[in-house]
Parts: C-alpha cells; sequence; structure tokens
C-alpha cells in the first residue's frame, strides 16, 4: 500500500487550557487568569499542525466523539482544515473526551484533569480498514482509552493489534505517548514497539519505556537520552527515534551516531502556555520527514513549531507555515549547545 495522506487515529478531544496566578493548595482558591478551548489529543493535533505547517497532503481522522457541542467544534475544525472527518464516530450516549490543562503562571508546570468520555469507546474494530492511499498511520495515545487499553484476542492490547494490522497493510506507522506512570507507559507500549516505524516523543516517555531515568529535578540527561533511545530501537522501533526536551532534540537512527540538535532560544517574557509544544514538535519533525527534508533542516522546523506554540494558549492553532516558523525561530536565535 502507498500513496501520500496521512491518516491519523486514536485520541480527538476538546483541551480547556487555563493559566492560573499559582497552584493553589487544597481548600484554596487560584485565580484563572487567561482561559480557552481548542481541539485536542495526539490524533487531532497533528492533523491539524500538519495543514498549518503547509501540507496539501489528504489528511483523515479515526476516532469518537460525542453528540455534544465539543463533538461539533472537533468536527467544524475538521472541516475548516479539510481533514475527512468520515471515520471519527459520533456517539449519542457519552460525552466528547475533554482535559482541563491548568498551567502555574510562576513556574509554567502544567496539570492535567481528563476526562475519557467517549474515547472509551475506540476499539479496534473502529480502524476496521485503511484507504488505499495512506502514507503514514500516526496513532496515540495508549492510557487513556478503555477499550484500547485491553488485551484484543492474542495481542497485549488493542494498540498492537491496530499496529500489526497496519503494518500488514504495508503502512508507515508512528505512535505517540502521554506521560504515564512508568510502569504503566512499558506495559501498554512496549508491545508495540516492533510494529513502528518511528516514535517521537519526548525525555520522560524514552526513559520509562527504556528503563532510564533521563531527567531529575527538572533537567535532561542528555547522554541518558541517547542510551534510553537506542534501547528504545532495540526494543523493536524500525528506523528512528525522536526525542524533544526544552534544550534540543535527540534522534537515533539505527546503525548510525546519534544526532543531538539545539533548540531556538524562546524568550522568557513570551512563553504563555507548553500546552501542545511537544505535538507541535512532533508535527514539525513529520512534516519534515514527509517532505524529504534533511535530518537537521527536520528536527529545526520541530524545534521551530514548539517555540511558536509556547507563546499561545492554543494547541494546535498557533503556528504558522513551515516558512513561517523557520523564520521566527531564526528571528529568536537558537542555543549554541543543549
Amino acid at each position: 500500500m502507498g500513496g501520500n495522506s496521512v491518516l491519523c487515529g486514536g485520541c480527538w478531544l476538546v483541551d480547556k487550557p487555563k493559566v492560573v496566578d499559582h497552584w493553589p493548595d487544597e481548600e484554596t482558591v487560584a485565580v484563572i487568569l487567561e482561559e480557552t478551548i481548542q481541539g485536542g489529543g495526539p490524533g487531532m493535533n497533528l492533523a491539524v499542525n500538519l495543514r498549518r505547517l503547509g501540507g496539501t497532503f489528504p489528511l483523515a481522522g479515526i476516532g469518537v466523539v460525542g453528540n455534544d457541542a465539543e463533538g461539533h467544534y472537533i468536527l467544524d475544525r475538521c472541516r475548516a482544515y479539510d481533514i475527512d472527518a468520515s471515520r471519527i464516530a459520533i456517539q449519542e450516549k457519552a460525552q466528547t473526551s475533554y482535559t482541563d490543562v491548568l498551567t502555574n503562571k510562576i513556574n509554567g508546570k502544567r496539570t492535567f484533569f481528563h476526562s475519557q468520555g467517549a474515547n472509551a469507546l475506540l476499539t479496534p474494530e473502529s480502524f476496521a480498514n485503511y484507504p488505499s492511499d495512506v502514507r503514514l498511520f500516526h496513532l496515540g495515545a495508549p492510557g487513556i482509552h478503555d477499550g484500547m487499553d485491553v488485551p484484543w484476542g492474542d495481542d497485549a492490547n488493542g494498540w498492537v493489534y491496530v499496529l500489526r494490522k497496519a503494518k500488514a497493510a504495508g503502512l508507515r506507522t508512528n505512535m505517540e505517548l502521554i506521560s504515564l506512570q512508568p510502569k504503566r507507559l512499558r506495559e501498554l507500549a512496549r508491545p508495540c514497539l516492533p510494529y513502528l516505524d518511528t516514535m517521537v516523543i519526548n525525555d520522560l516517555e524514552v526513559g520509562a519505556l527504556a528503563g532510564e531515568v533521563t531527567a531529575s529535578h527538572g533537567e535532561t540527561d542528555v547522554e541518558a537520552v541517547k542510551r534510553a533511545a537506542y534501547k528504545v530501537l532495540d526494543l523493536g522501533v524500525r528506523d528512528l527515534v525522536a526525542v524533544h526536551f526544552p534544550r534540543g532534540c535527540v534522534v537515533a537512527v539505527k546503525g548510525e551516531v546519534p544526532i543531538v540538535h539545539p533548540s531556538t532560544k524562546v524568550p522568557k517574557e513570551a512563553i504563555l502556555c507548553s500546552v501542545g509544544a511537544g505535538d507541535a514538535f512532533a508535527s514539525g519533525f513529520i512534516f519534515g520527514l514527509l517532505e524529504g527534508l534533511s535530518m537537521t533542516e527536520t528536527i529545526r522546523l520541530g524545534h521551530a513549531a514548539a517555540g511558536e506554540c509556547l507563546c499561545s494558549l492554543s494547541t494546535n492553532e498557533a503556528i504558522g507555515t513551515a516558512a513561517e516558523c523557520l523564520a521566527q525561530a531564526d528571528a529568536w536565535g537558537w542555543r549554541e549547545t543543549i
């Protein structure tokens, strides 16, 4: 199977980002300074970001939403971005999944309160067939889909089943993770690795997968990230593992030395919220791969897209075209080292 379309499956939800003046103790009050509503989730964020970066290839989604205001918001955004939503099922008796994302204004740290809602009804049966023109199948994220997180037939979970079938159909595959407790992430995601061509994840996620401590007290251990990335390749990922973190990125490719690239220097005063920044990096990186850019150009575009996302409350509607993102990153300048 070959083609030029990108199929984004799994989590389609509504993010409700809020910036609060501080993180309160229990039974005390924090003040909401800013808030918005955005489409979110691994499937939606990648699809929208690829279009905003300038992708002209077909985009389609697979997921589940409720027949409510949030579900219709997601479908409206799909229409606005020319994303085929014909395989996003509408459930009459389930609420669209959403996440309240609270960002502490003082330190920028985020806390997530997630309502699984309709996403609990996503199962491998939702992925019965694949369009004939799919070039890349992007899937995520294990840990917040009850119908996918359990064993399916002889497979460890529904994610494994879906990815195995996708590889049998000739699709290239990429999977996104969320930062679960390390043991739970390993249980769900490790069995998926042999059916993945690429992974674009963060430093904590690669550490959890590999059983390595890759960050401590908010600081990334780059050497540990390198070890973890190659261990994930050894565990089954076929081509490459890209790991992003605030100071930069490590890309591990089978049979090659690691590529390390610093991030762009986003001014501290310009940073508003980091919600969606990881997905923005992944989107820029995947866009670069799809467009045949060099690895250095691909990494730079990932960092540039993430940088623009940091300056907005939006999870997937803050970035411009690839050229615009790179121009802004160049204007900010790039870190000399990680």
